[in-house]
Protein backbone atom coordinates (compact mmCIF):
# COMPACT_ATOMS: atom_id res chain seq x y z
CA UNK A 1 0.00 0.00 0.00
CA UNK A 2 1.60 3.37 -1.27
CA UNK A 3 -0.45 6.65 0.54
CA UNK A 4 0.35 10.41 -0.89
CA UNK A 5 -0.61 12.95 1.46
CA UNK A 6 -1.19 16.59 0.39
CA UNK A 7 -0.99 19.74 2.85
CA UNK A 8 1.76 22.16 1.74
CA UNK A 9 1.62 24.52 4.24
CA UNK A 10 1.09 26.70 6.32
CA UNK A 11 2.95 25.68 9.00
CA UNK A 12 -0.52 25.12 11.92
CA UNK A 13 -2.44 23.56 8.97
CA UNK A 14 0.51 20.94 9.02
CA UNK A 15 0.43 20.20 12.25
CA UNK A 16 -3.29 19.80 12.52
CA UNK A 17 -3.54 17.17 9.63
CA UNK A 18 -0.49 15.16 11.22
CA UNK A 19 -3.69 13.10 13.53
CA UNK A 20 -4.52 11.65 9.46
CA UNK A 21 -0.79 10.55 9.14
CA UNK A 22 -0.83 8.86 12.47
CA UNK A 23 -4.08 6.75 12.35
CA UNK A 24 -3.56 5.75 9.04
CA UNK A 25 0.04 4.48 10.25
CA UNK A 26 -1.68 2.61 13.32
CA UNK A 27 -3.84 1.01 10.74
CA UNK A 28 -1.59 -0.01 8.02
CA UNK A 29 1.69 -0.02 9.40
CA UNK A 30 3.08 -1.81 6.24
CA UNK A 31 2.06 1.53 4.69
CA UNK A 32 4.81 3.32 2.48
CA UNK A 33 3.78 7.13 3.21
CA UNK A 34 4.56 10.21 1.41
CA UNK A 35 4.04 13.46 2.46
CA UNK A 36 3.86 16.62 -0.11
CA UNK A 37 4.99 19.84 1.41
CA UNK A 38 6.35 23.27 0.57
CA UNK A 39 9.85 23.04 1.00
CA UNK A 40 10.25 25.90 3.73
CA UNK A 41 8.82 23.20 6.18
CA UNK A 42 9.75 20.35 4.79
CA UNK A 43 12.34 20.07 8.15
CA UNK A 44 9.12 19.86 9.88
CA UNK A 45 8.95 16.45 8.60
CA UNK A 46 12.41 15.35 7.99
CA UNK A 47 13.09 12.39 9.81
CA UNK A 48 9.61 11.54 10.91
CA UNK A 49 8.93 7.90 12.03
CA UNK A 50 5.79 7.56 10.03
CA UNK A 51 6.90 8.75 6.94
CA UNK A 52 8.55 6.39 3.81
CA UNK A 53 9.27 10.16 2.17
CA UNK A 54 8.73 13.90 1.65
CA UNK A 55 8.00 15.42 -1.82
CA UNK A 56 8.75 19.10 -2.10
CA UNK A 57 6.95 21.14 -3.46
CA UNK A 58 9.05 24.29 -4.86
CA UNK A 59 5.93 27.06 -4.70
CA UNK A 60 8.06 30.10 -5.50
CA UNK A 61 11.04 28.30 -7.14
CA UNK A 62 8.26 26.85 -10.09
CA UNK A 63 6.92 29.62 -10.20
CA UNK A 64 9.44 30.80 -12.82
CA UNK A 65 9.32 29.01 -16.27
CA UNK A 66 13.26 28.30 -16.42
CA UNK A 67 12.50 26.08 -13.62
CA UNK A 68 9.03 24.07 -14.48
CA UNK A 69 10.98 21.25 -15.66
CA UNK A 70 11.73 20.35 -12.28
CA UNK A 71 8.03 20.84 -11.45
CA UNK A 72 7.68 17.96 -14.28
CA UNK A 73 10.22 15.90 -13.26
CA UNK A 74 8.18 15.60 -9.60
CA UNK A 75 5.02 14.97 -11.02
CA UNK A 76 6.45 12.34 -13.31
CA UNK A 77 7.82 10.81 -10.46
CA UNK A 78 4.42 10.70 -8.57
CA UNK A 79 2.90 9.31 -11.22
CA UNK A 80 5.43 6.09 -11.37
CA UNK A 81 4.87 5.48 -7.83
CA UNK A 82 1.74 4.14 -8.69
CA UNK A 83 0.14 5.73 -4.94
CA UNK A 84 -2.89 3.96 -4.02
CA UNK A 85 -4.66 6.48 -1.98
CA UNK A 86 -3.71 9.85 -2.60
CA UNK A 87 -5.51 12.43 -0.39
CA UNK A 88 -5.56 15.87 -0.54
CA UNK A 89 -5.83 18.00 2.50
CA UNK A 90 -5.06 21.28 1.49
CA UNK A 91 -8.07 21.54 -0.91
CA UNK A 92 -6.87 24.28 -3.20
CA UNK A 93 -7.00 24.45 -7.11
CA UNK A 94 -3.60 23.95 -7.13
CA UNK A 95 -3.05 20.94 -4.51
CA UNK A 96 -6.10 19.39 -6.36
CA UNK A 97 -4.25 19.77 -9.96
CA UNK A 98 -1.31 18.18 -8.58
CA UNK A 99 -3.04 15.53 -6.73
CA UNK A 100 -5.11 14.15 -10.14
CA UNK A 101 -1.42 14.85 -11.85
CA UNK A 102 -0.04 12.54 -9.51
CA UNK A 103 -2.53 9.49 -11.20
CA UNK A 104 -3.20 7.63 -7.96
CA UNK A 105 -5.91 4.57 -7.78
CA UNK A 106 -8.32 6.53 -5.87
CA UNK A 107 -8.43 10.13 -4.98
CA UNK A 108 -10.25 12.06 -1.91
CA UNK A 109 -10.23 15.61 -0.89
CA UNK A 110 -12.28 17.72 1.29
CA UNK A 111 -15.14 19.52 -0.40
CA UNK A 112 -14.03 23.41 -0.03
CA UNK A 113 -15.88 25.62 -2.92
CA UNK A 114 -13.63 28.30 -3.04
CA UNK A 115 -11.29 27.17 -5.39
CA UNK A 116 -13.44 23.83 -7.16
CA UNK A 117 -10.86 21.62 -6.18
CA UNK A 118 -13.59 18.95 -5.28
CA UNK A 119 -14.01 18.88 -9.18
CA UNK A 120 -10.37 16.82 -9.14
CA UNK A 121 -11.47 14.13 -6.57
CA UNK A 122 -13.10 10.48 -6.68
CA UNK A 123 -14.43 11.86 -3.22
CA UNK A 124 -14.87 14.77 -2.03
CA UNK A 125 -15.75 15.23 2.25
CA UNK A 126 -17.46 17.94 3.61
CA UNK A 127 -16.77 19.88 6.52
CA UNK A 128 -19.87 18.82 9.02
CA UNK A 129 -20.50 22.36 9.86
CA UNK A 130 -19.47 25.86 9.75
CA UNK A 131 -17.87 25.50 13.39
CA UNK A 132 -16.38 22.22 12.94
CA UNK A 133 -12.67 22.20 13.91
CA UNK A 134 -10.15 21.84 11.21
CA UNK A 135 -8.52 18.42 12.88
CA UNK A 136 -11.59 16.95 13.14
CA UNK A 137 -12.38 17.88 9.06
CA UNK A 138 -9.23 16.25 8.26
CA UNK A 139 -9.97 13.55 10.05
CA UNK A 140 -13.49 12.89 8.29
CA UNK A 141 -11.32 11.11 5.31
CA UNK A 142 -10.37 7.97 7.44
CA UNK A 143 -14.01 6.52 7.54
CA UNK A 144 -14.23 7.07 4.23
CA UNK A 145 -10.91 4.83 3.77
CA UNK A 146 -12.20 2.16 6.21
CA UNK A 147 -9.28 3.49 8.76
CA UNK A 148 -10.74 4.09 12.17
CA UNK A 149 -10.00 7.18 14.18
CA UNK A 150 -9.15 7.97 17.83
CA UNK A 151 -6.69 9.32 19.66
CA UNK A 152 -3.95 7.02 20.67
CA UNK A 153 -1.01 7.86 19.23
CA UNK A 154 2.07 10.89 19.84
CA UNK A 155 0.95 13.61 17.69
CA UNK A 156 4.44 15.33 17.29
CA UNK A 157 7.53 12.22 18.54
CA UNK A 158 10.38 13.37 20.47
CA UNK A 159 13.27 14.05 18.26
CA UNK A 160 15.92 13.76 20.87
CA UNK A 161 19.00 14.77 18.37
CA UNK A 162 17.04 18.23 18.21
CA UNK A 163 16.27 18.19 21.81
CA UNK A 164 20.78 17.44 22.72
CA UNK A 165 20.86 20.48 20.50
CA UNK A 166 18.75 23.09 22.10
CA UNK A 167 19.99 22.21 25.47
CA UNK A 168 23.81 22.86 23.92
CA UNK A 169 22.79 26.12 22.69
CA UNK A 170 20.92 27.90 25.09
CA UNK A 171 20.74 27.65 28.79
CA UNK A 172 18.14 25.85 29.21
CA UNK A 173 19.20 23.68 32.32
CA UNK A 174 17.64 24.72 35.61
CA UNK A 175 14.92 26.86 35.40
CA UNK A 176 11.38 26.89 34.89
CA UNK A 177 10.37 28.19 31.01
CA UNK A 178 6.55 30.12 29.65
CA UNK A 179 6.86 30.43 26.41
CA UNK A 180 5.43 34.04 24.31
CA UNK A 181 4.69 34.11 21.17
CA UNK A 182 4.35 37.54 19.66
CA UNK A 183 3.93 37.56 16.21
CA UNK A 184 1.17 36.24 13.82
CA UNK A 185 0.93 36.01 10.19
CA UNK A 186 -1.94 38.68 10.27
CA UNK A 187 -1.53 42.26 11.64
CA UNK A 188 -4.54 42.09 13.74
CA UNK A 189 -4.50 39.07 15.21
CA UNK A 190 -1.16 40.78 17.61
CA UNK A 191 -1.67 41.39 20.89
CA UNK A 192 0.43 44.53 21.38
CA UNK A 193 3.92 43.98 22.40
CA UNK A 194 3.85 46.49 25.25
CA UNK A 195 1.20 44.09 26.82
CA UNK A 196 3.45 41.08 26.53
CA UNK A 197 6.08 42.90 28.02
CA UNK A 198 3.69 43.81 31.19
CA UNK A 199 2.62 40.23 31.23
CA UNK A 200 6.48 39.31 31.86
CA UNK A 201 6.73 42.03 34.49
CA UNK A 202 3.70 41.03 36.41
CA UNK A 203 5.06 37.31 36.08
CA UNK A 204 8.76 37.97 37.32
CA UNK A 205 7.42 39.80 40.16
CA UNK A 206 5.15 37.20 41.49
CA UNK A 207 6.91 33.78 40.06
CA UNK A 208 10.35 33.68 41.76
CA UNK A 209 12.77 31.60 39.07
CA UNK A 210 10.45 32.38 35.83
CA UNK A 211 11.92 32.52 32.91
CA UNK A 212 10.29 33.27 28.95
CA UNK A 213 11.33 32.34 25.95
CA UNK A 214 10.02 34.57 23.31
CA UNK A 215 9.77 32.97 19.55
CA UNK A 216 8.88 33.96 16.03
CA UNK A 217 10.62 34.60 13.13
CA UNK A 218 13.67 37.19 12.31
CA UNK A 219 10.81 39.43 11.59
CA UNK A 220 9.12 39.22 15.27
CA UNK A 221 12.61 40.44 16.59
CA UNK A 222 11.83 43.68 17.25
CA UNK A 223 8.75 42.41 18.70
CA UNK A 224 10.85 40.36 21.00
CA UNK A 225 13.32 43.21 22.20
CA UNK A 226 10.17 45.10 23.42
CA UNK A 227 9.01 42.50 25.19
CA UNK A 228 12.64 41.58 26.78
CA UNK A 229 12.24 45.23 28.75
CA UNK A 230 9.61 43.61 30.98
CA UNK A 231 12.02 41.80 32.33
CA UNK A 232 15.47 41.88 30.92
CA UNK A 233 17.37 39.24 32.90
CA UNK A 234 14.52 37.34 32.63
CA UNK A 235 14.25 36.68 29.01
CA UNK A 236 15.80 34.75 25.93
CA UNK A 237 14.79 36.96 22.91
CA UNK A 238 14.62 33.45 20.37
CA UNK A 239 13.61 35.10 17.52
CA UNK A 240 14.69 34.00 13.77
CA UNK A 241 17.22 32.35 16.01
CA UNK A 242 15.74 28.65 15.96
CA UNK A 243 14.35 26.18 13.28
CA UNK A 244 11.29 24.46 13.33
CA UNK A 245 12.41 21.56 14.87
CA UNK A 246 14.34 23.33 17.75
CA UNK A 247 11.04 25.35 18.14
CA UNK A 248 9.19 22.35 18.67
CA UNK A 249 11.85 21.03 21.03
CA UNK A 250 11.78 24.07 23.10
CA UNK A 251 7.84 24.59 23.69
CA UNK A 252 8.57 20.90 24.60
CA UNK A 253 10.81 21.95 27.83
CA UNK A 254 8.48 24.72 28.82
CA UNK A 255 5.91 24.62 31.25
CA UNK A 256 3.50 27.30 29.37
CA UNK A 257 2.78 29.22 26.30
CA UNK A 258 0.97 32.16 26.06
CA UNK A 259 0.15 32.90 22.40
CA UNK A 260 -1.12 34.61 19.25
CA UNK A 261 -3.32 32.53 16.94
CA UNK A 262 -0.43 31.22 14.89
CA UNK A 263 1.57 28.11 13.99
CA UNK A 264 3.16 27.77 17.08
CA UNK A 265 -0.08 27.37 19.01
CA UNK A 266 -1.23 24.27 17.23
CA UNK A 267 2.53 23.28 18.29
CA UNK A 268 1.80 23.69 21.82
CA UNK A 269 -1.70 21.87 21.78
CA UNK A 270 -0.12 18.88 20.04
CA UNK A 271 2.49 18.60 22.72
CA UNK A 272 -0.26 18.67 25.64
CA UNK A 273 1.17 21.97 26.86
CA UNK A 274 -0.78 24.74 29.04
CA UNK A 275 -1.51 27.51 27.38
CA UNK A 276 -3.48 30.77 27.01
CA UNK A 277 -4.40 31.94 23.01
CA UNK A 278 -5.50 35.37 22.57
CA UNK A 279 -8.24 35.27 19.54
CA UNK A 280 -9.11 38.59 18.02
CA UNK A 281 -10.37 38.05 14.15
CA UNK A 282 -10.51 34.37 14.00
CA UNK A 283 -13.08 31.80 15.40
CA UNK A 284 -11.73 28.99 17.93
CA UNK A 285 -13.86 26.67 17.76
CA UNK A 286 -12.67 26.24 13.73
CA UNK A 287 -9.00 27.01 14.02
CA UNK A 288 -8.26 27.02 17.66
CA UNK A 289 -6.02 24.97 19.66
CA UNK A 290 -6.96 21.07 19.09
CA UNK A 291 -8.47 19.90 22.81
CA UNK A 292 -7.65 22.98 24.63
CA UNK A 293 -10.53 25.65 23.54
CA UNK A 294 -10.90 26.28 27.45
CA UNK A 295 -7.49 28.00 26.96
CA UNK A 296 -8.65 30.66 24.42
CA UNK A 297 -9.14 34.14 25.61
CA UNK A 298 -11.37 36.45 23.48
CA UNK A 299 -13.74 39.51 24.35
CA UNK A 300 -17.26 39.35 22.89
CA UNK A 301 -17.17 42.45 20.62
CA UNK A 302 -20.07 42.10 17.76
CA UNK A 303 -17.44 42.47 15.07
CA UNK A 304 -15.69 39.73 16.34
CA UNK A 305 -14.78 37.05 14.95
CA UNK A 306 -14.61 38.83 11.80
CA UNK A 307 -12.03 35.98 10.12
CA UNK A 308 -10.69 39.18 8.15
CA UNK A 309 -6.73 40.22 8.05
CA UNK A 310 -7.79 43.80 7.98
CA UNK A 311 -9.65 45.46 10.92
CA UNK A 312 -12.22 47.72 9.88
CA UNK A 313 -14.13 48.29 13.81
CA UNK A 314 -14.60 51.92 14.85
CA UNK A 315 -11.86 51.19 17.46
CA UNK A 316 -9.13 48.69 14.76
CA UNK A 317 -8.22 46.00 16.83
CA UNK A 318 -9.97 46.38 19.48
CA UNK A 319 -10.73 42.96 20.29
CA UNK A 320 -6.91 42.42 21.39
CA UNK A 321 -6.17 45.88 22.25
CA UNK A 322 -8.74 45.48 25.45
CA UNK A 323 -7.79 42.34 26.54
CA UNK A 324 -5.77 43.79 29.36
CA UNK A 325 -2.01 42.14 30.94
CA UNK A 326 -3.86 41.33 34.31
CA UNK A 327 -6.59 39.45 32.39
CA UNK A 328 -4.17 37.26 30.70
CA UNK A 329 -2.11 37.08 34.39
CA UNK A 330 -5.31 35.84 35.94
CA UNK A 331 -5.52 33.03 33.39
CA UNK A 332 -1.78 32.35 33.02
CA UNK A 333 -1.65 31.65 36.86
CA UNK A 334 -4.94 29.32 36.62
CA UNK A 335 -3.35 27.50 33.93
CA UNK A 336 -0.23 26.93 35.84
CA UNK A 337 -2.20 25.84 38.72
CA UNK A 338 -4.22 23.35 37.66
CA UNK A 339 -1.65 22.10 35.60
Amino acid sequence: MKILILKPSSLGDVIQALPVLRLLKCHLPAAEIFWWIDSNLAPLLEGDPDLTGIVRFERRRWAAPRHWPEMLHSLRWMREQNFDWVIDLQCLARSGAFAWLANGKFLIGLDEVREGARGFYDVAVRRASFHTHAVDWYLAVLPRLGVPVHNHFQWLPERPNVATSVQSKWPTAGARWIALQPGARWPNKHWPAENFAELVRLLAKDFTGQRFAILGGVEDKPLGEMISRGAPERCLNLCGQTSLPEMIEWLRLCRLMVTNDTGPMHVAAALGKPLVALFGPTEPRRTGPYGHLDSVLRLDLPCSPCLKSHCTYEKPDECLKAISPAAVFEHVCRQLNSA
